[in-house]
């Protein structure tokens, strides 16, 4: 089931970033001529880098809007069925792209870049989700952490297939830009055969057997009650109650930490630099005293880096927990950014210092793939609830790809403004995330919904008498069902409506 969605899910936000590095020079020679060919104008070298900065941000603009429309269609459609129809927006996208080249329109790219956008932008919010809602919970942090795996990989992927010698080449680069299409044609021969999420079945439809029949069709044995009674509770606690609105969020004050939270480490993941170096690989490359025959395979390590990473970080997270990954993650990227920073700064004076620069760059990518990568999409699963968690997504998905457009739109000028100076806004927003991870986001690994709300409370009413009605709920282990403190819970508030 993971590799099924994951191959159509966000294997396609890797794969399309990587891909757009490869035919940088061809698109840019195709944008001119088609000016040359429409309106007799021979554009300028900063308006062809102005319009091709277009189409690679304009992917990101994609992404927001996906990620606004993903919460109501989760809710309507449900995961699975969310994710198949995502695949709409993949093929019209792969079709226009196809068909740009013969057209002569660069318009046709920009709005096939937009469609593959809205896909990835689905995606990165529904598959987590879907991952999440649907792993037993002593596998809850791997199982969701594999979509940062598959994101990865397809980076990788996108790199390869990108080289000169397969679809990167000058009569090819319109095949390279529809080849997001097979992996979305293999999502569709196969998703169908597994199981919508048990919680999705159980806490919005009530359908307690199909839930039941989607737990013993993944686990392939008998469902075990406490997992059972875990979805049972939280449906109760749920209970005529609708999905929230994201503006809601913002208003309730008993998830404001757990908003801050996302939001900030969503808007970090990007704003930390990392994914538009795949956008400008060659910029940033250059900048580091690469030759260009080499750039092509120097920037398969980048991708090959996050992809080992984060293989790693899936076989530590249950071990290390979340907070500890996502907290050193940030903490080493702070420091490759700082040597990176010095290693350009002495290049003139030291043969070997552009080795060093390159080093830094795949180092800073490797700490990104082994906290950051992974752990941010996990998050608004384990600390929001059924109701808010659509919502949740939303909030964590537009910033995300906001800050990713603003990045995108900013880096080749950040890089050739700055020059060796340019990793420093990185380092300091990655500082300033270790700082915020290790001074207020708990640890979640193990726990149940009701113990991470616990915690939270104390943030949420810090310095206020108001008890928190499900923080007995600590006192047993991690995930156990308590009936007894569940049913004072009830009969408490009933007393207290009376």
């Amino acid at each position: 089931m993971v590799a099924s969605a994951a191959i159509g899910g966000t294997l396609q936000y890797g794969y399309n970033l990587a891909i757009m590095n490869a035919p940088t020079t061809f698109i840019q020679t195709f944008i001119n001529e088609t000016f040359l060919e429409r309106w007799d104008i021979q554009l300028e070298n900063y308006q062809v880098t102005l319009v091709w900065t277009i189409i690679v941000s304009i992917f990101s603009l994609g992404g927001f809007a996906g990620a606004l429309i993903a919460g109501p269609m989760t809710i309507r459609f449900g995961r699975k069925k969310c994710l198949l129809l995502n695949n709409i927006f993949l093929m019209t996208g792969a079709l226009l792209a196809l068909t740009s080249r013969a057209a002569k329109s660069f318009e046709m790219i920009i709005v096939s870049r937009v469609l593959v956008g809205i896909n990835s932008g689905i995606s990165m919010n529904v598959q987590p989700m879907y991952f999440g809602e649907s792993a037993p919970k002593h596998l809850r942090g791997a199982i969701s952490l594999s979509s940062a795996v598959f994101t990865a990989f397809g980076v990788v992927l996108g790199q390869v297939v990108g080289l000169r010698e397969i679809l990167g080449s000058e009569p090819c680069w319109q095949y390279l830009l529809a080849s997001n299409a097979i992996p979305g044609l293999i999502q569709l021969l196969t998703l169908p055969w597994f199981p919508e999420s048990p919680r999705y079945l159980l806490i919005d439809k009530g359908d307690k057997e199909a839930c039941i029949n989607a737990l013993r069709q993944l686990r392939r044995c008998e469902v075990q009650n406490s997992e059972l009674d875990e979805i049972l509770q939280e449906q109760a606690e749920t209970k005529g109650m609708r999905p929230s609105k994201p503006w809601e969020l913002f208003t309730d004050r008993s998830v404001r930490w757990q908003l801050i939270s996302v939001m900030i480490i969503s808007s970090a993941m990007q704003l930390c630099g990392n994914d538009s170096i795949y956008f400008y690989a060659s910029y940033v490359f250059k900048e580091a005293g690469i030759t260009s025959d080499k750039i092509q395979y120097v920037t398969i390590g980048t991708g090959t880096c996050e992809f080992i990473a984060c293989i790693m970080c899936n076989l530590l997270i249950e071990l290390k927990g979340r907070r500890f990954m996502l907290m050193g993650g940030f903490i080493f990227m702070t420091i490759w950014a700082v040597v990176f920073t010095v290693a350009q700064l002495y290049e003139d004076y030291i043969s070997w210092m552009s080795y060093l620069s390159m080093t830094c760059i795949f180092t800073y990518i490797l700490s990104f793939g082994m906290g950051p990568a992974g752990v941010t999409g996990i998050l608004p699963t384990e600390i929001f609830n059924q109701t808010a968690r659509p919502a949740a997504y939303m909030i964590a998905g537009s910033m995300m790809w906001l800050n990713l457009f603003i990045i995108g739109m900013i880096f080749p000028f950040l890089v050739s403004g700055l020059s060796e100076y340019c990793f420093v806004p990185f380092g300091a927003v990655c500082m300033l995330s270790a700082l915020y991870v290790g001074l207020f986001l708990p640890e979640t690994k193990g726990k149940s919904l009701s113990v991470i709300t616990s915690e939270f409370h104390k943030l949420n009413f810090r310095g206020q008498d108001k008890k928190c009605p499900l923080q007995t709920q600590a006192l047993y282990q991690p995930g156990e069902v308590c009936l007894s403190t569940y049913n004072s819970f009830k009969w408490s508030m009933f007393s207290m409506t009376v």
